[in-house]
């Protein structure tokens, strides 16, 4: 059987700790400030980042090097299977960059995996493709899986500043001013690979709690069998209360937290937090 390497890019962002026991490659996203590029957990940190926006600067992102992956995959055994789970084609080119390596290198097979989002539900792809890699399943059975996999993964999110996300491109200047003019916080989530709207709240606190809704439609009983994720921009304690009531909510539920790092903070921005759940 060939070696199976797993590889996603930083906006997964799962720690380093997991990442090194488990064998699983990260190819970092940057965010460019005036013309200084940073690597999204080499270069930057979380709270670093967010303490630079909050001064009113306002970065760029870029997807990882192309160079350093083929670099990298160059030096692996012929006939490896390398399993690439990135970030939604639909806001970056860094699965269409697995497609162009997988051209230029012959003796590794690239299986490219568009999560068609990004961050919690990106990463437990990841942590589902360690599952089956480590319990000896083929390369063709994991992305099987994980194709399955991404269609049943449900996530939301609410953002406190529409700003940042017109800024990005993700959402016109129109629908941003009058979102902001009227004080609506969209419960947004993603469609065909793009952020979009799902439904228009007067409140920040009641679209989390729309979420919340949408949640219990959707999972029976105590949780027993789902795994849910709350994801927070440099806010843990408005994480840690989220995760307190969907705890309560769900006793038997495994709940886990995550950050939006520097990348996805860029057009998200300070204050943002999704809510992200699925039946294992």
């Amino acid at each position: 059987m060939s070696q199976i390497v797993i590889v996603t890019d930083s906006t997964a962002y799962l720690p380093t700790t997991y990442c090194e026991a488990h064998q699983v490659h990260v190819a970092p996203l940057s965010v460019i400030f005036e013309g200084d590029a940073y690597r999204e957990g080499l270069d930057i940190s979380v709270a670093d980042f967010y303490e630079r926006i909050q001064t009113g600067s306002l970065p760029t992102t870029s997807q990882p090097n192309i160079g350093d992956l083929v670099a990298t995959f160059e030096q692996l055994p012929e006939g490896t299977d390398i399993i690439g789970i990135t970030l939604s084609s639909g806001i970056s080119g860094t699965y269409q960059a697995l497609h162009t390596i997988n051209m230029m290198i012959d003796h590794v097979n690239v299986h490219p995996v568009d999560s068609r989002i990004s961050c919690m539900p990106q990463a437990f792809l990841v942590q589902e493709a360690v599952r089956l890699r480590d319990a000896g399943a083929t390369a063709e059975t994991i992305v099987h899986h994980l194709e399955e996999l991404k269609e049943r993964i449900r996530a939301y999110f609410v953002v406190d500043d529409l700003a940042h996300l017109q800024r990005g491109g993700r959402l016109s200047v129109a629908q941003a001013f009058v979102g902001s003019f009227l004080k609506i916080k969209p419960v947004l989530h993603f469609v065909d690979g793009k952020i979009v709207p799902f439904e228009k709240i007067r409140t920040f606190k009641r679209a989390v709690n729309r979420i919340e809704e949408m949640m219990q439609e959707d999972i029976q009983g105590d949780g027993a069998g789902y795994t849910i994720g709350v994801i927070h921009a440099e806010d843990s304690t408005k994480a840690e209360q989220e995760i307190s009531v969907l705890q309560t909510k769900y006793p038997n539920a495994r709940v886990e937290m995550s950050v939006f790092g520097p990348v996805i903070g860029t057009h998200l921005g300070p204050g943002a937090i999704g809510i992200t759940w699925y039946k294992e």
